[in-house]
């Protein structure tokens, strides 16, 4: 089991500890709840060094990833980011990830951490035609995501770059606490806003203390892996593994907003059907309308208790102080049965379908 080089550091911290996607990682420090709400409400930081960064270099780097991505790589310019998935022939989803251009014919694939080598190999098989060079970076980059309504102006003591002008999903490469080739990312996984910095393994944990060291009103709090579930279900993002997998599709999953299928990706004719003739099944959010937490695996019913879907992340959600959920529901079942349920336990609950974010920020 692999760790991150800031897991002294959690261990100090009374963090608990357990295994994800092979590595040791802080699950949380305190509780959830409170984690969660201070990251709403103030700043938090999280070690997510076990995602993975693949970089791809070369005059048909971009031809390559227009090919194995659903978005149109063809819109970034240097400096600028993309949320984007690779999708397999059968139109499902190998990964979803963030596609960075770091200059002309230089990308930086950050992927998920249980799919790195799948990830890797399925680039590998789709360059033969395009020759770009494609390196594995990822046992030699660590992640901090500092995100919060604070995190901003936390961050800006410590670069010159003009954080507050950045714009979304914008990075910049600059000098950061100290240690220089910081890339400094305005994205983030829990929709309150902040930054995501990736650092050479050297200067990682000099960065941590920093930060802390800066923290003179503890502002800054660390949080584990069970907040930043509880804060991407509040934004409705998805999760690999839970909402979306080799067998669904972006348009099932409610990507269509990264989803171009103009630009001939690898699945695309799959797509065009679906946006034309639509799907079977469609990701939904919803929240109980009475006490309960939902949680992935549950069965959803409708009013004749006839099964019509299946939860596929649920939590409590700290902010509405409800159990809130995403799951797939029957396509011809949304907007024909009036009454919704989960069966938690024994138990039938009424639910709401909604569209996310179940929050305003």
């Amino acid at each position: 089991m692999k760790q991150t080089l800031l897991f002294n550091k959690h261990s100090q911290l009374g963090a608990k500890i357990s295994d994800f996607a092979g590595f040791q990682m802080p699950i949380s420090y305190s509780s959830v709840n409170k984690e969660h709400l201070h990251v709403r409400e103030s700043l938090g930081i999280f070690d997510v060094s076990h995602m993975g960064e693949i970089f791809i270099y070369g005059k048909n780097s971009e031809n390559l990833l227009q090919r194995i991505c659903s978005n149109d790589i063809s819109k970034l310019i240097p400096g600028m980011a993309q949320y984007n998935c690779m999708t397999n022939f059968k139109g499902g989803i190998i990964d979803d990830l963030i596609v960075y251009k770091i200059e002309i014919d230089k990308y930086m694939l950050v992927v998920n951490a249980s799919n790195i080598q799948k990830d890797y190999e399925w680039v590998l098989s789709q360059n033969k035609e395009f020759n770009a060079t494609i390196i594995d970076e990822s046992n030699n980059y660590s992640l901090l995501a500092i995100q919060g309504p604070k995190a901003i102006d936390y961050c800006q003591n410590f670069t010159n770059v003009d954080l507050n002008s950045m714009k979304n999903f914008s990075h910049s490469i600059s000098t950061f606490a100290n240690c220089n080739n910081i890339l400094l990312s305005k994205t983030g996984y829990t929709g309150s806003g902040g930054l995501e910095i990736y650092i050479p393994n050297e200067c990682v944990v000099d960065i941590w203390d920093h930060l802390f060291k800066f923290n003179k009103n503890e502002t800054l709090m660390p949080i584990g892996l069970a907040a930043r579930d509880t804060l991407r279900i509040e934004m409705g993002y998805c999760l690999y593994g839970n909402e979306i997998n080799e067998n669904i599709s972006p348009i099932e999953a409610g990507l269509n907003w990264i989803t171009k299928p103009e630009t001939e990706c690898i699945g695309s004719e799959i797509f065009k059907k679906q946006i034309n003739n639509g799907v079977k099944k469609k990701l939904v959010g919803f929240k109980l309308k009475n006490r309960g937490i939902p949680r992935s695996g549950y069965k959803i019913y409708d009013s004749r208790d006839k099964e019509i879907g299946i939860t596929t992340s649920g939590t409590f959600s700290p902010v509405l102080k409800i159990g809130i959920g995403l799951g797939y529901i029957n396509f011809e079942s949304l907007g024909t049965v009036k009454d919704i349920h989960i069966k938690i336990r024994d138990e039938f609950i009424e639910l709401e379908i909604i569209k996310p974010p179940f929050i305003e920020i």
